[in-house]
């Protein structure tokens, strides 16, 4: 068999990981002993595992996390904060995300809600859906914008063609007439056919009066309420769990210093 000119034509042909995988087992001391099978099967496992590996970088760099690092496994299930190990990680098998239901993260202000949601956004990128991560306040403004210089449209379409909308930040102010109505028509695009974790520090019960008008905060809450699963974060926050522990002798020197 030619090595380079079979290795270019993998190349040529986009096949990085199988030509990944011939150069790693031609190396081996065994590699006359494999049969053409297992060398085929060799390949195509590298080629799947780093086509799985580009997908997700793309997905994680499409999503913009506010968290990059942030991941199911590095969840601290011992602080204090009604976080429930068994349900949290029955969660993250994203069958919510296959059913098309929703997930609101509620809790006090430092308490990890967008942490957390950015560790789910994560493990939803894994389990190879399309994620995005917007903060209110941003959703607005673009939303505004974009009806300004006519890519409203195309905004409402991405925004109902993502696998998992992560909106945080919800309810820290009130609603104009324009913003109600934006999210109606997105929460009614999205309604049954994709999902949205949303974070909030204002509990579930006082959604309608923050929305505002009746008819519209009923509207909305339909389609995001009643299939949702809800996490309630408690305790104290954990921004100040940090800043209260001990410096060490190096943050101590650094402290002197300035």
């Amino acid at each position: 068999m030619l090595t380079h000119p079979t290795l270019d034509q993998m190349q040529a042909l986009g096949l990085a990981g199988m030509a990944a995988g011939y150069r790693q087992l031609a190396e081996q001391d065994n590699a006359a002993e494999l049969s053409r099978d297992e060398w085929l099967g060799l390949m195509l496992d590298r080629e799947a595992a780093m086509r799985a590996d580009r997908r997700l970088t793309n997905r994680l760099a499409a999503a913009k996390l506010r968290f990059v690092d942030a991941c199911i496994e590095d969840i601290d299930f011992a602080s204090r904060r009604g976080l429930d190990r068994r349900n949290t990680l029955q969660l993250a098998q994203g069958v919510w995300l296959k059913a098309h239901e929703n997930f609101i993260i509620t809790g006090l202000t430092g308490t990890g809600k967008t942490w957390l949601a950015c560790a789910f956004g994560r493990q939803a990128a894994r389990l190879d859906h399309s994620v995005l991560y917007l903060r209110m306040p941003r959703l607005f403004e673009d939303l505004a914008m974009a009806r300004l210089d006519g890519r409203f449209p195309r905004l409402i379409d991405k925004l109902a063609r993502v696998q998992l909308l992560i909106l945080d930040d919800w309810g820290t102010h009130t609603l104009n007439d324009q913003q109600r109505l934006d999210l109606l028509e997105i929460f009614e695009e999205r309604y049954r056919r994709k999902s949205t974790l949303i974070t909030a520090q204002l509990p579930v019960a006082k959604w309608h009066d923050m929305i505002g008008e009746p008819t519209i905060a009923d509207a909305i809450l339909d389609r995001i309420i009643h299939n949702s699963h809800r996490i309630v974060l408690e305790g104290d926050s954990m921004r100040k769990k940090k800043a209260s522990r001990p410096l060490t002798d190096v943050e101590n020197s650094e402290t002197n210093i300035n």
